[in-house]
């Protein structure tokens, strides 16, 4: 009996030993090769910040987890959400919330949010003015023409005090602007042009792709994007398959991506210009 007992336990252990196993390799390993899982994450460019970033992501991976995370760089906005839903990345972060709502109306849906990132807050640049109050009235200011980028363009300037918008709406254009005191003239443009332009009006609301090779910085601005309820749009964001939003390992690659030390990265390499958005409180 007490051999039989032995055996048996012997047995259950095997058992529990096989599953573990099983369930580490299922979990960390890819069934094709039994080597480590790779994930790849879609991004857009690569400078020197997202580099740092997504080693110390990495890192923190492959230490804890045995995973190996990869980026891969696309070269234009339209790519990324492409090549995640057909599956030659399973992560990226590129694109802020307002993006992705548009992407996936227009594509039939099949991305979903996993975690925030960062906001950079944009900017109203004037080589003309060097305050908001300065702005005389019947001033011409450029906004981006691309739909997501002009709604926000004109919350900035609604932030500012210099017009007022139809409430309720998440996407804006000139059309919702109920008031304009100050008879400024919204002039829309490409979001590459506005920061060329700028010499001949009297203020434009520029992307930050455009703004710094432009030469546009501290010195131009005359107002700053607040961080508020206008702005949780314009987060930045990690995005997953829908399928696949609720998938352990991805959500410990955020877990691994919000944290003090990246918050420090993006001190270090961006100043106030990109600001990490998981823990901050909306106003």
């Amino acid at each position: 009996m007490r051999k039989r007992r032995r055996r048996n336990e012997i047995i259950l252990g095997i058992c529990a030993l096989f599953i573990l196993v099983a369930g580490y390799f299922s979990f960390f390993y890819t069934p094709a090769s039994r080597g480590p899982q790779v994930v790849k994450v879609g991004i857009v460019g690569a400078n020197k910040g997202d580099v740092a970033i997504w080693k110390s992501v990495a890192q923190t991976v492959r230490k804890k987890y045995g995973v190996i995370v990869k980026t891969t760089s696309f070269d234009g906005y339209d790519q990324p959400d492409k090549a995640l839903k057909s599956g030659d990345v399973q992560l990226n972060a590129f694109q802020h919330y307002a993006f992705l709502n548009q992407w996936n109306k227009a594509n039939h849906g099949g991305i979903s949010a996993i975690g925030k990132t960062y906001i950079a807050p944009i900017r109203l640049y004037s080589k003309k003015y060097h305050r908001l109050s300065e702005l005389p009235d019947g001033a011409t200011i450029v906004v981006p023409s691309d739909s997501t980028n002009e709604s926000r363009a004109l919350f900035v300037l609604k932030n500012a005090g210099l017009i007022k918008l139809k409430p309720g709406k998440i996407l804006v254009s000139v059309a919702d602007i109920t008031s304009n005191p100050n008879h400024y003239k919204i002039k829309e443009v490409a979001s590459e042009r506005t920061s060329r332009v700028i010499n001949d009006v009297d203020a434009a609301v520029v992307n930050n792709d455009f703004a710094g090779p432009a030469g546009l910085g501290d010195k131009q601005t005359i107002y700053v994007e607040p961080i508020n309820k206008d702005s949780e749009q314009w987060i930045n964001i990690i995005c997953a398959r829908t399928k696949d939003k609720n998938k352990k390992l991805y959500r410990e690659i955020v877990k691994a991506y919000q944290t003090k030390k990246i918050k420090q990265i993006y001190k270090k390499y961006y100043g106030n210009k990109q600001i990490a958005a998981w823990d901050v409180k909306l106003k």
